[in-house]
Formats: structure tokens, sequence, C-alpha cells
């Protein structure tokens, strides 16, 4: 044995197996115009992981044993669409008016899907929001009923308004709209834009195909201005002097729309489809094994994207950095330790998909291993790795595992780059989560973020192929370490009680805190919990991973959508009382929620 760990040290030693070359070219060729942006459930990812599965033969990786290929597959839901069954008549003295779809009206892509009739009643921007001291839904009464509503919120032009201007506050959202208006009682939701305040034409938002996780169970669709107005006369008003009336002085002005009644049949329809992992798998002379892993997807043509939202749908985006270049790494680490001369451990390479739409790839591999997970003995990640500038590289979770930190130090004085270390990153928005919420020890590597992030000009040219492989050979001196080891890392859950940034802006900076990690492959029939924060407001409660919230604050929680409404209703110190399902028992418990840092 002390021959064969001689051996794998040497062999690290050398990064002979790491092509610079061979990296920058799978770079761009997974990053390539025709992989259109390798968007989860498209063609191009089918593409890109046959490319993938490919490059792990050629490296001489086999798939793991038992497995037929290389590909772990599950469903997903990737699309949505508009089904045949879609109507609306609105029915008013003295008669009715069938709309016509895409013309003057047409539902969202997260609406739920039913047959729905009712009276109309006018909830104006459909919004409560107690810290302004402003609710459109005082006094009126929705239950049951359907509520128009106007888009974006008061005063948004006004610098000095108690909302935020010219920046929309949560309450604009249109997830916030519409969990707020079930919360009421509202059985379905007709939106209209606030044409008045703005140049846009009187049309309807383009409906998108593209599905997050975010989706509410009852319809919400939009009407043109030209269809809202006749219904807002007939409580004597319109939508240019109502929006200037609220806008003096802040006092909503929501009512029943007299004699107006509406049948709607909402039909959309989600695509679930089953999208791949690429696995491959080196044996070692033990079943203890470690894990390497990248995401191959990225955000299609921009439908997801937040980051440059004037291209959603209209422009490829690459994802060279993010993440062709970590899955790029993942097929040099393949020829690394392909070549190496003998194992003591294992080692599984895994392309996860479905990250950018929740890290389901990662989720579904860790709640359904295809070797032993607790025979893994850490997680190695790579997200983002080809924009490295002056030596600089970001390292986390190196106190997750008990002897992390110090192979970490151990291999840095041969590699010459500037590593920047934390111990903390187990939580995070990267597939090491999945597998660090496991048990897993786990090590995220990351050059760091850039303005081409989840935008059209991450592309392959930009990539510092010299400074990615000079990574990855850190990344292989550390594996070959974990590898040859005659003790594994002893996991370690963290104290550290301070939520981890996210890409949500809306969820940061001093509002309240419950301390749960979303599983966001279950957002329906509850909230449920892939983790537990130590220390946190849930966990003292004695709240678990896998336990499903249903009321928070004498709220029905059934999506993960509801449950962060209802979560930004409150303050922190507020007591809530909280019920949750565990292996179907219903327990409950009574929650003062924490201050987010």
């Amino acid at each position: 044995m002390l021959r064969s760990i001689t051996l794998i040290l040497a062999f690290a030693a050398s990064a002979a197996a790491l092509d610079a070359d061979r990296f920058r070219d799978n770079v761009r060729r997974l990053s390539a115009p025709e992989m259109r942006g390798r968007g989860t459930g498209t063609p191009e990812l089918e593409k890109a992981a046959r490319l993938i599965a490919s490059e792990f033969k050629k490296a001489g990786v086999p798939p793991v044993p038992g497995a037929k290929d290389y590909f772990q597959r599950f469903g997903v839901t990737i699309n949505a669409s508009l089904g045949p069954g879609n109507a609306l008549t609105a029915f008013t003295p003295p008669g009715s008016r069938r709309l016509k779809l895409g013309e003057s009206f047409q539902p969202f892509n997260f609406s739920g899907s039913g047959r729905i009739q009712g009276d109309v009643v006018f909830a104006g921007y459909g919004i409560t929001a107690p810290e302004y001291g402003y609710d459109d839904y005082a006094g009126l009464d929705v239950d049951g009923k359907v509520v128009l509503i106007v888009r974006h919120e008061p005063q948004e032009f006004d610098e000095s308004s108690i909302f935020a201007g010219k920046n929309y506050t949560r309450h604009a959202q249109l997830d916030s709209k519409a969990v707020n208006a079930k919360m009421h009682g509202a059985r379905a939701v007709l939106f209209v834009n606030d044409v008045p305040n703005h140049t846009d034409a009187d049309s309807l938002d383009r409906f998108s195909r593209n599905v997050g996780p975010a989706h509410t169970d009852i319809p919400f669709v939009q009407v043109t201005a030209t269809v809202a107005e006749p219904w807002l006369a007939l409580a004597n008003t319109n939508l240019k002097d109502w929006i200037k009336a609220v806008d003096g002085d802040l006092k909503p002005r929501s009512m029943p729309l007299p004699g107006l009644r509406v049948e709607l049949h909402a039909d959309v329809r989600l695509e679930t489809r089953r999208v791949p992992n690429v696995v491959a798998y080196l044996p070692g002379e033990t079943d203890e094994h470690l894990i390497i892993g990248a995401h191959y997807d990225h955000l299609g043509m921009g439908e997801q994207s937040s980051m440059s939202p004037k291209e959603a749908g209209k422009a490829v985006h690459p994802g060279a950095d993010d993440n062709a270049s970590g899955t790029a790494g993942l097929i040099e680490l393949a020829h690394y330790f392909s070549r190496m001369p003998a194992r003591k451990r294992g080692i599984l390479f895994i392309a996860f998909t479905a990250e950018e739409i929740g890290l389901l790839g990662s989720a579904h591999y860790a709640e359904n291993p295809l070797l032993p997970l607790d025979r893994a003995v850490a997680m190695v990640n790579m997200d983002m790795i080809g924009r490295i500038q002056d030596g600089r590289v970001y390292v986390g979770g190196t106190g997750t595992g008990t002897t992390l930190e110090a192979i970490l130090e151990a291999v840095k004085p041969s590699h010459g780059l500037r590593v920047e270390a934390t111990d903390q990153g187990g939580y995070g928005s990267s597939d090491h989560m999945s597998f660090y919420i496991k048990r897993v020890p786990v090590l995220f590597f990351f050059s760091g973020i850039h303005n081409d992030y989840h935008r059209p000009s991450d592309t392959w040219d930009k990539i510092n192929h010299h400074g990615a492989a000079q990574l990855l050979g850190l990344i292989g001196d550390v594996g070959a370490r974990l590898l040859a080891a005659e003790q594994r890392p002893e996991y370690v859950r963290l104290a550290d009680t301070r939520p981890q940034a996210t890409a949500s802006a809306s969820m940061g900076g001093g509002g309240a805190w419950f301390g749960s990690v979303p599983d966001m492959a279950a957002n329906m029939g509850g909230f449920r919990l892939a983790d537990v924060r130590d220390g946190s407001p849930a966990h003292k409660a004695g709240l678990q991973p896998g336990d499903v919230v249903i009321e928070f604050g004498g709220k029905p929680v059934a999506s993960l959508m509801e449950f962060t409404y209802v979560l930004r209703a409150h303050k922190p110190g507020d007591t809530v009382l909280v019920k949750w399902k565990r292996h179907g028992a219903e327990m409950e418990a009574e929650v003062t929620l924490a201050r987010r840092p």
C-alpha cells in the first residue's frame, strides 16, 4: 500500500496529462453557437451530453459498473405550452364578449390551469405591503371571485415614493401578485398593463415556453388595456385617472365592477422531459470513491436570465465560463486520472444537468446515487474556472472535512496560484450543496464572477485556458491526495448560521430569516426542506430535512413560491406558528424569526 501511495503522489506532481489546448477546444465546442446555450431539455443539451460521454470514453473512463451507458436520466419540467382549451368570455350588461387568444388575452406560463366562473373585482395593483401602510385588498371581498389587477406598483416614477420609485420592490413581481391574490381567496387573476404610465403599446407579453420553479395553482391571465377599460368604466373610472389618483395620495381605490362576470378556461400544459447527468467511473482498490463534478447545462437562448432581459429568448447564451469551463475541466481530469498507475480509491466523474434551474441534476444523483454515497470520501465541484485573472482562484468548503484544509495547504506552493480559501461554502448556489447536505465533505473551485455572467457575451475566446490548466493541476493534486490518504476526511457540519449569498437580490439584506434550504425539485403540495441550517430558527423549532411546510403564520403554503411570499411578509423577531408534515404526520411549533445578515 505504501508503494501505491508513493506512486500516486509522484504522479500528481506531473500535469503531463492536462492539455490546455484540448481544454480550450472543448470549451469552444460546448459553447459553440450551434449548441444554442445548452438549455435543459433541448436537443443541444443532448448533443452536449453525447460529446461529454465520448470524451470520457476517449479518456478510457468507462460507465459506472452495472450501467448500460454513461447517462443517468431523470424527469424535469422544461417547457410550457398553451393547450387548445384556452378561452375567456366576459359578461357585461347587456351582453357578452368572447376574447381572442393571443390578441385580447393570454395566460402566463406560470399560470395554473382550470375552468373558473365568477364575478370580477378590481384589486388595484394587487399589493399588500404593511411596511408601507398600503393594501389594495383592504375592505375588499375577493373570496371566490376573480380579481383584475394592474402591473407594477404606486408612484413608480417618484424618486421620493415610500415604495422604491424607479426601482421596483418585490411587490411588483408577478409571482408576488399571484400569491397575494390566492392568499386573499381569489380563484383567478386577470392582469392588465398600466399603459398610461408607459410608452409600451397595448399588447400582451410574449408567452414564454421556458419555465422555472415558480408556479401558481390559480389561473393568471393577462388582458389588454383595451379590454379592461370598459370593465373599469362600470365603476366610473379608467386606468389613467385611477393611477393618477392613487399616485397622488397612496390610498388604494379597489372596488367591485358591477355586473361583470367571466368564464375562464386556462389551459397551460407543462412538458416534462428526461434529461441526462453524464457519469463515468474509474475503479480503485477499495469501494471508497472521490466524486468530481461540474454542470454542463446553461441558459439556452436566455429565457431564464435575469442579467440580460433584453436578450431573453433572442440571443444564444453560450455559457463558456458558466460552465463549459468546468465541464472541460472535468474531461481533462478524466484524462489525468486515467493515467494514474494505481488508485486506492475510485473516482466518479459527473457532468450535471439542470443546475441553472435549481441544482436538479446533482440533487437527483444525491437522492439516487449509482454508488453508495456513504462510500464517497469527498465531492469536488468546478463551476466557472475559466476566467482566472492575476492567478487568483477561490476555494470554498475547506472546513467541511477534517483534512481538506491541510491537503489544500500542502499542494498550494507547487502551483503558483493565489488561492483564497474559506472553510465555509457547503451551502451555496452550485452543485456541491446537494452533497454537503447528504454529509459528504465538499470543495468548490471558482475563478470569480465577471460582467459576462449569464450574458450572451460569455464566449470561449475570453477563457484563460492556460490559467485553467494550472488550476486543474492543483485540483488534480488535491484529488490524488484524497485518493491516497490512509484516512478519509470526516464530514464536518459547519456551525455558521449565516445564509449564503444567492443571485436573488430580493432575498437579502436584513429581512426575516427562517433557515431552511429548499428542495428545488419539489415545488407543489407544500414547501419541502432539503436541509435546515444549524442554529437557525427552523432548526431550533425542530424542523428536519425532508419536512414539508404546509402552513406559515396562519397562511397555507403549497409551494416554494408561496413560502417565499409569506416569509417576506414578516419581520425579524416575529413569532409565527409553523405547521409541517413528516412521514405523513402533522407537526407544529412556534418559531421566532431571526434577522437575515
